[in-house]
């Protein structure tokens, strides 16, 4: 299977570390020109300058796409792209009694409405030219809804139901939208956030294992993915050889959602 992006323009959202970077080196790497976006310039360029090491073409803007005024700079900066990947998120473990307003507000506004203001902004552009892609990162949690961050799970399920609506908006015009469930990854962020639930002084490897054991004992594969996984996935749904899957929700969740996607 050969993945030839050659001519297409990528955005991937929260691109400068994590899963958002693995993903934009993979669409590099199949040719794709990709842009990279942060918040800060500094960490946006250093992300582009990792992607032109490899011979990716990258750029990078740097605009906070969770506010009107970022998304409408990086709009300005960048008023059209083939593929749109919505990456960025937020996640963090707080007890279910003890989420306030302004946190549920503030995961609404990250993780869901940043997303569907970019799709709503690029999609007139893809239905027109008769082609492109609008991906959404999503998560386990938006089916199998984690007790200790039940904001960041609604916030996923919402993100599953805006993919379902813009692939029925889109219907018939080349464009396909989709989500990909991420199961538990490897992230800088991901080790911190297994630290908060199990004890610091074990070391990483030790705190992995007995994360899984304790907080996602579903997992078949019995490990972290790695970013590059959920890359591979994102990289094949951004090519033409995924013209007929659209409006879907795709696992690469390690075996974690024991049940069948509507």
């Amino acid at each position: 299977m050969r993945i030839d992006l050659t001519g297409k323009t990528a955005l991937v959202t929260g691109s400068t570390q994590g899963i958002g970077a693995a993903i934009a080196q993979g669409l590099a790497d199949a040719g794709a020109r990709v842009v990279v976006n942060g918040r800060t310039a500094d960490r946006v360029d250093a992300a582009v300058a990792d992607i032109r090491a490899t011979g990716g073409d990258a750029l990078g803007v740097a605009a906070d796409v969770t506010t009107e005024e970022g998304a409408e700079q990086l709009l300005r900066e960048l008023p059209d792209v083939d593929i749109l990947v919505n990456n960025l998120g937020i996640f963090e473990a707080v007890p279910a009694r003890e989420i306030t307003d302004a946190q549920w507000r503030s995961f609404f506004e990250v993780n869901v409405l940043s997303a569907v203001r970019l799709i709503r902004a690029y999609l007139p552009g893809m239905t027109e030219r008769g082609w492109g892609r609008a991906l959404q990162i999503a998560s386990d949690s938006a089916v199998v809804t984690p007790a200790e961050m039940i904001h960041y799970g609604v916030s996923k399920t919402a993100l599953l139901a805006v993919t379902r609506g813009f692939a029925k908006d889109a219907a018939g015009t080349g464009v396909t939208v989709n989500s990909v469930i991420a199961g538990p990854t490897h992230t800088g962020g991901v080790e911190e956030f297994v630290y908060q639930l199990v004890d610091r002084s074990l070391p990483w490897d030790q705190a992995q294992r007995e994360f899984m054991r304790v907080h996602r004992p579903q997992s078949l594969i019995q490990r972290l993915i790695e970013p590059s996984e959920i890359a591979n996935m994102v990289v094949y749904l951004s090519s033409p050889l995924a013209s007929a899957t659209t409006g879907g929700a795709l696992r690469v969740d390690g075996g974690y959602v024991d049940s069948i996607l509507p």
